[in-house]
């Protein structure tokens, strides 16, 4: 699983930050950012799709 963030529809709500703080962080203006640059380990890939369905601008993208 590769997860990544659509920029443009990010409004930095910050909830997929605190879903997945592993996995997401904050750009320098409070968009979200992948912290986990490749596959997301498995231990962790709960919370990269909590994160996904806690999105209100639905800008978490998960590829499998």
């Amino acid at each position: 699983m590769r997860v990544s963030v659509d920029s443009g529809s990010c409004h930095g709500h910050q909830m997929c930050a605190i879903a997945a703080p592993e996995v997401f962080g904050s750009d320098e203006l409070g968009n979200a950012t992948v912290l986990i640059a490749g596959d997301i380990p498995v231990e962790l890939q709960a919370k990269a799709r909590r994160a996904e369905a806690n999105c209100p601008e639905r800008a978490i993208i998960i590829t499998e």
